[in-house]
């Protein structure tokens, strides 16, 4: 998740966003996933890979978490596996350095600037665990003038997960906006009901709906039609159920579920507290809104 927040950074301090998105695409060109590096290594067999992922749409949990669970992969392999990835917010630099926009000298500057701005020491870039991640999260949340409650930071922390085991590493969110109303694209909204009940958006123009879907079901689209329309809505729905089982889970909460529908009205106007957080990918720009309805968090 470093090297997300890294190129939110990035951006603030004279990186364009096309080059941001053409570094984060080399970066990820060179960054195998764990299944691809335990296949290449003869410890898993690609239908072990797959079963781990189908996994991961029902449980909020890392690929080595699951191997090792399911007997797949020891923990010595999986932390033999890991030390073969280079950290992703240093290909990102070095895939920048390759591409001419900055020199050593800047890339050193933007680590220092970044560690400081966001109170991460060297120990905690080498080593991406869940309280890191939340403190990320939460400094980058500050526009809320409020420290994000537990239910809050669980459901961006999950997102954010969410969108690199099933659409891809290379992204940057953008800083958040409070939010009145909102002009839609294509968009897709579910509402999550009981102690914690929020409204939730996922919004984009046609064209990069094509793209995101054939990312998520990894089959090539080409046209926007309903199979494009109905991923939208599995992501959405997908991401909202791992959320549930873990409030379930974490907090022993049981919330429900409303179905997810296309919003229809060209211009959404809330009536509580709203949140647009744009997620910035190769292929286009995703607007997720969220509208805090009621929160006992």
């Amino acid at each position: 998740m470093y090297a997300q927040f890294f190129g939110n950074y990035l951006l603030s301090h004279g990186i364009t966003k096309e080059q941001l998105m053409h570094a984060m695409q080399e970066a990820n060109n060179e960054h195998p996933k764990l299944g691809t590096l335990a296949m290449h290594a003869g410890y898993m067999s690609a239908s072990e890979v797959d079963r781990v992922i189908i996994m991961q749409t029902h449980e909020d949990k890392r690929f080595g978490e699951l191997a090792i669970r399911e007997g797949y992969l020891t923990e010595a392999q999986v932390t033999e596996l890991l030390q073969t990835q280079n950290p992703n917010f240093l290909l990102l630099g070095q895939a920048l350095l390759n591409d001419g926009v900055i020199n050593n000298e800047q890339l050193q500057s933007l680590i220092i600037g970044y560690q400081s701005e966001n109170e991460l020491y060297d120990a905690d870039m080498s080593a991406e665990t869940k309280d890191i991640v939340d403190h990320l999260v939460e400094n980058f949340f500050v526009i809320a003038e409020r420290p994000l409650s537990p239910g809050e930071l669980s459901f961006l922390h999950l997102l954010f997960n969410d969108l690199v085991r099933f659409i891809g590493d290379d992204f940057s969110p953008v800083r958040p906006e409070l939010c009145k109303e909102y002009p839609t694209n294509y968009c897709i909204s579910q509402q999550i009901n009981g102690e914690f009940s929020i409204r939730t958006y996922i919004d984009m123009p046609e064209s990069t709906c094509i793209a995101f879907a054939s990312r998520y079901v990894d089959e090539e689209f080409h046209s926007f039609d309903e199979y494009v329309q109905s991923s939208l809505e599995d992501f959405l729905n997908l991401h909202n159920g791992l959320f549930n089982v873990n409030m379930s889970n974490e907090q022993g909460l049981e919330l429900q579920l409303d179905v997810p529908n296309v919003v229809t009205d060209e211009l959404v106007t809330f009536e509580h507290e709203a949140y647009m957080l744009p997620i910035v990918y190769s292929f286009g720009t995703i607007h997720f809104i969220f509208e805090l309805i009621h929160n006992e968090l």
